[in-house]
């Protein structure tokens, strides 16, 4: 993705199933969880890079023992921070007494870092900023062990707004106003209650308090906890949480919104928002690396039983698409063939843009993230270019000959390297006035790889959302080269709606094809609809949020994808690139054919799967025709 977008959240849980001497004999070391986490969160790094967070829960420690650890960083490296932290308790006991780190009874009760589990949490700040508040895990705190309560997550909920106030009619008086919160409140407040309702049937039986404790912590329906709960959260989410008596969850939303995955043996349970991050770290095959299905919660009793249980209804999937075409990793088993796919069903339209000239057209890709779909357009274009040789070699009949069919054979398809990004520079040049030429090399090119004046130059992006980079850079870049004619490739579809379930693209207004309309409108005299669409959108502000119609799609219906590409074409193209310039896009139905089980496209059609959907983006366009410059949830 050109213009790059922060990742999402990623979650990573650890439940050891084994006593800590299992796996100091076992494995050489009683840090075997802890090595796994690290390991689980380095994978995810590209999923959250404003902060990051630790917490641990030990099993059965005396009272009085401090069995609950956390840390957090909000710091340029996170993760380093963070586990640096959790090694300079090692690293003073091997400097003072080193034989303690042998003495798994004295690890046990004094470092934070041997524990029964452990929850990681990688953040990208859509809610809050960047304070440290805001990173998790979060926790709820309190003297009764089956009361305290852990988060992490991978959400945004769209009715904020009415969860909060859910919580004041409760009675409670939250400590700020954030979904993180809000949701954690929640939970918080149903386990409250499930512990007051246990103690009473226990107390009404004659058990003592202290017995109660015990029998509230093997008896605790955290299902149903879960289940009334989230039962009017509105978004997409993956959330994970551990109580404070040793039964831990994750949870999922009814849509499928949010990743969630896990693998379980008789040593550990390991949770990932990535099944490749699993499969790596704990080098298993792809089969042994569940889903946790939309709406389906996984529970890790104290006693090690594990379960999954449907605490939402399942609501037709519709898992995030941009999960494929960009944010997990690719080297997942199913999305890296699904993002060559996205490759190979573009070359119809690329053939088109160059007009069938394949003899004088380069192709390449950039940036890195778009290699796998330039792969697979690579191959397509290949099968492409055969078959054209076969039809001409035919159509020779009689004349065939050796020279005849050297001729046709030897064009090629050419695959060049053309952009590689210079890392050094970095975010000190963009508040400055000469941004624009400063820019202007971030990225390196490969000189001489194209024909000046004859060449057609093919670059696929993975995704092109506000167009900036290309515009003020990419594009620029590439005209050094001198080529007739650069043609720009999505494999996504254009970018029109905002998303609002974890990933930062709230503002209309930042959308480049969102603009191509509204220019198109104004110059087709079709400005009337951009009114009437405020006028509809204004009507509903304060409607429930099951009423809200999503009237932004009338400000595209008027024209045709092509005619917003053409438009795009024209906003980011600046008048000191003399080449050609066409930006072409992948299709919706195209999207479907390469991502089938991941459907949720709410970002391209405006189809969002929760009725908060349409209430983030009716607010988002009274932003911008208001001149709001803020979030829309």
């Amino acid at each position: 993705m050109s213009d790059q977008l922060t990742h999402e959240c990623g979650i990573a849980l650890i439940r050891l199933l084994k006593p800590l001497e299992y796996y100091q004999e076992k494995y050489g070391t009683w840090m075997y969880g802890l090595h796994k986490l690290y390991l689980l969160m380095e994978k995810q790094h590209n999923r959250g890079q404003d902060g990051a967070g630790f917490a641990s829960l030990k099993f059965d420690l005396a009272p009085g023992r401090k069995y609950i650890n956390r840390f957090r960083s909000n710091g340029q490296a996170p993760i380093k921070e963070v586990f640096a932290r959790i090694n300079n308790y090692h690293a003073a006991i091997q400097e003072k007494n080193p034989e303690l780190l042998e003495n798994l009874d004295w690890v046990k009760e004094n470092l934070p870092s041997a524990a029964d589990v452990y929850l990681g949490h990688l953040r990208y700040g859509t809610f809050g900023g960047d304070d440290i508040e805001y990173v998790q895990p979060i926790m709820r705190e309190n003297n009764w062990k089956s009361r305290n309560l852990i988060l992490a997550g991978n959400f945004n909920m769209t009715n904020v707004d009415e969860l909060f106030k859910t919580l004041v009619e409760f009675g409670q008086n939250p400590k700020e106003y954030s979904d993180t919160i809000t949701c954690m409140e929640k939970v918080g407040h149903f386990l409250d209650e499930e512990n007051q309702l246990l103690f009473r049937q226990y107390k009404n039986e004659g058990f003592s308090n202290k017995e109660i404790s015990s029998l509230i912590a093997e008896n605790l329906d955290l299902p149903k906890i879960l289940q009334e709960a989230s039962k009017d959260w509105d978004g997409g989410y993956a959330m994970a949480g551990v109580i404070g008596h040793g039964d831990a969850f994750v949870t999922r939303d009814p849509w499928g919104i949010r990743p969630a995955y896990y693998y379980k043996d008789d040593e550990i349970v390991v949770v990932a928002s990535e099944r490749p991050v699993i499969q790596t770290v704990m080098n298993v095959t792809y089969d042994t690396v569940k889903e946790v299905n939309p709406g389906e919660a996984l529970i890790i009793r104290k006693n090690g039983e594990v379960i999954n249980q449907e605490v939402r209804i399942p609501q037709k999937r519709s898992s995030c698409s941009f999960e494929r075409i960009y944010f997990s990793r690719g080297s997942d088993k199913d999305i890296y063939q699904e993002r060559k796919q996205l490759g190979r069903l573009l070359v119809p339209q690329i053939m088109e843009a160059i007009n069938y000239d394949v003899e004088n057209t380069v192709f390449s890709f950039i940036p890195n993230t778009a290699e796998t779909a330039f792969y697979g357009m690579v191959d397509e274009l290949k099968s492409y270019l055969l078959q054209e040789q076969k039809k001409k070699i035919l159509a020779l009949g009689d004349n065939l000959d050796e020279e005849a069919c050297q001729k046709i054979l030897s064009t090629k398809i050419r695959v060049e390297k053309i952009a590689i990004k210079d890392i050094k520079l970095r975010t000190f040049i963009s508040q400055d006035k000469g941004r624009n030429d400063l820019v202007g090399h971030v990225y390196d090119i490969t000189y001489g790889a194209v024909k000046s004046g004859v060449d057609n130059l093919v670059v696929i992006d993975d995704s092109i959302v506000r167009g900036t980079t290309l515009s003020e850079s990419i594009l620029r870049i590439l005209d050094r080269l001198k080529p007739k004619k650069i043609v720009v490739v999505s494999s996504s579809p254009q970018i029109r709606y905002p998303d609002c379930y974890g990933i930062d693209m709230a503002k209309l207004g930042d959308f480049v094809a969102f603009r191509a309309a509204i220019e198109l409108l104004k110059e087709t005299g079709k400005e009337n609809i951009i009114d009437e669409v405020y006028k509809k959108s204004k009507a509903q502000e304060n409607l429930p949020k099951e009423q809200i119609v999503n009237y932004v799609k009338e400000i595209f219906k008027p024209f045709t994808p092509e005619q917003i590409s053409g438009k795009i074409s024209e906003l980011l193209t600046s008048k000191d690139v003399n080449a050609d310039v066409e930006i072409v896009f992948q299709t919706i139905e195209n999207l479907h054919l390469a991502c089938p089980n991941d459907n949720g496209d709410w970002y391209f059609t405006g189809k969002y799967p929760t009725p908060g959907g349409n209430k983030v983006v009716n607010k988002s366009f009274i932003n911008y025709i208001e001149g709001k410059n803020e979030r829309a949830y």
